[in-house]
């Protein structure tokens, strides 16, 4: 069955502590590092972009897939932190890769959910004559800016999630999946402007009603109860905003508390230690989750990827893990990044980035 062949990762070279950033804005660091659940913020170093971060979780995957270049017949780039208005962040992935030929290549946008899109678009395209019998390279990769002294800029982060879509060595993904959408500016960015709008209690609120509605879909059609899930993996904006999600679906499928307290512990928790030390990466948010949750997993344990952008757009998915799961040797692209990035202070971060 197709799914994720190999998975590649890459967090950018810098990061602040929550605590400094606390300290910094005057606040109390519990406000950051309990309130919100986070750790640190991933930042790119000069000359470092979106473009450096997708190309190397690239070549990571790349390098853990027996397949060559050759092999791959389409690259899709969900991202909402784009170069360029109308080349696509998948022409500038294929020149650092040094490809071209005949593949598809193009850019997909929706926010968070752009990743999962270009995902879904990569195994419709898969199980295709017009892939003959070529894999797909998908990546997910985002730097998330906010205003100086905003509301969202504690959640500031980067990071790419590569994703090989061939036979699914890591994770098999279903082919039915549950969406749910609706037009809202709960979080958005004009053209022309450096840092997005968003109104984070409706936000929150648009989220929370998405993954409700997911959760139910899936439920009512196929039976599945997320009780019995190996892990359940949600888009991250922060990981105190998927608990406040967890807790909606929670009281939407009647459990009880300590049915809750389970779900949160067993089968979601796992998925955000990762999350903790990128901060928001957009579009390779939930992706960072999941490759995190995949770790030590059995074949066939069953996990959900619970993807949300903001405009809105839901899906939920269901995945399996696959005979690499348990092995997850995409965990080491994590710890030499965060072992090797730089830790700067609250002094370099205003005169560097604000």
């Amino acid at each position: 069955m197709f799914g994720i062949a190999s998975i590649g990762l890459k967090l950018p070279g810098r990061a602040l502590s929550v605590d400094e950033l606390a300290t910094l804005r005057g606040v109390d660091p519990a406000k950051y590092r309990k309130g919100l659940d986070l750790d640190t913020i991933a930042l790119c170093a000069p000359g470092e972009g979106v473009v450096d971060i997708a190309v190397e979780a690239a070549r990571r995957a790349l390098a853990r897939w027996p397949g060559s270049l050759d092999d791959i017949g389409l690259i899709a780039v969900g991202t909402e932190s784009a170069v360029d208005m109308s080349r696509p962040l998948s022409a500038w992935v294929a020149e650092g890769l040094e490809m071209k030929g005949q593949f598809r290549s193009y850019e997909v946008k929706h926010a968070c959910y752009g990743g999962t899109l270009a995902l879904l678009q990569a195994m419709e395209w898969r199980r295709s004559e017009n892939a003959r019998g070529r894999a797909a390279l998908v990546i997910s990769a985002d730097v998330a800016r906010y205003a100086p002294e905003s509301a969202g800029e504690p959640t500031q982060g980067a990071g790419a999630v590569a994703m090989i879509v061939d036979e699914g060595r890591v994770a098999t993904v279903h082919p039915l999946t549950w969406t749910y959408s609706e037009p809202a500016f709960d979080f958005w960015r004009p053209v022309g402007e450096d840092y997005p709008k968003v109104d984070g209690h409706y936000s929150l609120q648009c989220y929370n009603r998405a993954a409700v509605r997911c959760f139910q879909a899936m439920a009512e059609e196929v039976h599945v109860d997320p009780l019995t899930l190996a892990r359940a993996c949600f888009h991250v904006p922060f990981p105190k905003m998927v608990k406040k999600a967890v807790a909606a679906v929670a009281e939407a499928q009647g459990w009880s508390e300590a049915d809750l307290t389970r779900f949160w512990t067993t089968q979601v928790a796992p998925g955000l230690p990762w999350n903790r030390l990128s901060g928001n990466a957009y579009t390779a948010s939930l992706w960072i989750s999941v490759a995190c949750a995949l770790q030590g997993l059995t074949e066939g344990a069953p996990l959900t990827a619970f993807s949300y952008g903001s405009g809105f757009g839901a899906e939920l998915l269901k995945l399996a893990a696959g005979p690499e799961a348990a092995a997850a040797a995409w965990a080491e692209d994590i710890e030499a990044d965060v072992a090797q990035r730089e830790a700067i202070s609250a002094e370099r971060y205003v005169k560097e980035y604000c």
